[in-house]
């Protein structure tokens, strides 16, 4: 790697540390608002339409925002260093936050969340900054430990938003994220080095390929396509999950939100180790054994589907979670390889709008399938998901096992 020549051993691990834990608290700080803001709008909005509406928006919104503006900070990011937009991320987080905490206009609200996706984005260049000073090999555990970071965070913060709202006002939750937030930029800014960017390599007699070519003999857009094809199977029992389990286990509503929690839990518990054991993995042997765990997550969620013991059905969640942690880390460093080290940003922006753009679809469909269907039907809708999924790992295996596509280029 190119800079890790200057950043060595002991040092790599306190700067991955630190990555982890301000990741932690400015993600736990954005979800301290998460779960409670259809009950903030339910009080600003004038009818039952407009509060559906203003409750999807909400959500979407920082959605649509990444999706646009990923790839390009992610280029600004490859041009003049990744730490710079891990800042504007942390400080666009922080201040928009603050304008939530003051704002009590519903359509200012849903236009501030919207750039709130629109100028933090801070996953991506995290992720880049990342890249830049650990080997190739580990990336699958720097991804692992992001996310995790990312799902502990997220534990935590829904659990502190509930206790503030508790005993105070929604106003109380957006002023402690931005504050957080706040802390966060500075921690960065004092503590991580910058890291300067990648150099392009110089022209070689291939670049006079077309671009199309390069993009159809390269495993990004098949890899891209497996990821977000995973992640709207995950997505489709979102909008339903806690009306599923509370209507057809009766059980209350600490004990749904257990369930829920447990999909996470799996993931934070099984991340890591996973990472480690695609780490050394060529790309064909790693389709091979994601396919089996595909599989895998196909059948446990037949069995969320068809169990009607409550106990049974949060098992299955849990191990869902454990296989879950095999994943998008693993595809992640997969796709980090597929690029070169100057183009770091742009790709993992690419990524990270891709993981958006699958988390909407989700959410949409989902919904969608359950007012179609109904509720009974979930889980099946999950399976055909991950079928869909298991498709295109055995149609990537085929191109590859056929020359069609080239191995990850990254050795560097």
């Amino acid at each position: 790697m190119p800079h890790t020549g200057s950043i060595q051993g002991s040092r790599v691990s306190l700067l991955i540390g630190l990555l982890f834990a301000i990741q932690l608290v400015s993600m736990g700080a954005m979800e301290m608002s998460g779960p409670f803001w259809p009950l903030h709008l339910r009080g600003l909005a004038d009818s039952p339409t407009l509060l559906a509406f203003a409750s999807i928006t909400v959500y979407v919104g920082p959605m649509l925002g990444i999706i646009l503006t990923s790839t390009f900070w992610g280029r600004i990011g490859d041009r003049y260093g990744h730490k710079w937009m891990m800042l504007r991320a942390l400080a666009g987080l922080s201040l928009t936050q603050l304008g939530l905490a003051l704002c009590n206009d519903l359509w200012l609200i849903l236009i501030l969340r919207f750039v709130q996706g629109a100028c933090a984005g801070y996953i991506a260049p995290a992720q880049a900054y990342g890249v830049s000073i650990v080997a190739p090999q580990r990336r699958a555990r720097l991804f692992a430990l992001l996310q995790i970071s990312t799902n502990v965070g997220s534990l935590l913060g829904a659990l502190l938003g509930g206790l503030i709202l508790d005993h105070g006002s929604f106003f109380w939750i957006n002023l402690g994220a931005a504050l957080l937030c706040a802390l966060c930029t500075l921690v960065a800014a004092r503590t991580l080095p910058d890291v300067p960017p990648v150099p392009k390599a110089p022209p070689t007699p291939a670049s006079a390929v077309p671009l199309g070519s390069l993009w159809r003999s390269s495993p990004l857009l098949p890899l891209l396509l497996v990821m977000g094809l995973l992640l709207l199977a995950r997505m489709l029992p979102q909008t339903a999950f806690a009306l599923y389990v509370s209507s057809l286990f009766a059980v209350s509503h600490s004990l749904v939100g257990l369930c829920y929690g447990l999909l996470a839990l799996g993931f934070i518990l099984a991340a890591s180790a996973w990472a480690r054991y695609f780490e050394n993995l060529p790309l064909g042997a790693t389709l091979q054994r994601l396919g089996l765990v595909v599989i895998a997550c196909m059948a446990l969620t037949a069995v969320a589907g068809l169990t009607r013991n409550a106990l049974v059905f949060a098992l299955a969640y849990f191990i869902w979670g454990l296989l879950l942690g095999a994943t998008t880390p693993v595809l992640m460093a997969l796709i980090s390889k597929s690029a070169a080290p100057s183009r770091q940003g742009q790709v993992l922006g690419l990524a990270q709008g891709t993981t958006q753009i699958a988390s909407i679809a989700g959410i949409c469909l989902g919904g969608l399938l359950n007012q179609v269907y109904g509720l009974q039907y979930s889980y099946l809708f999950v399976c055909l998901g991950y079928l869909m999924a298991l498709l295109a790992i055995v149609a990537l295996g085929y191109r590859l096992r056929a020359g069609a596509i080239a191995q990850p280029l990254s050795k560097d």
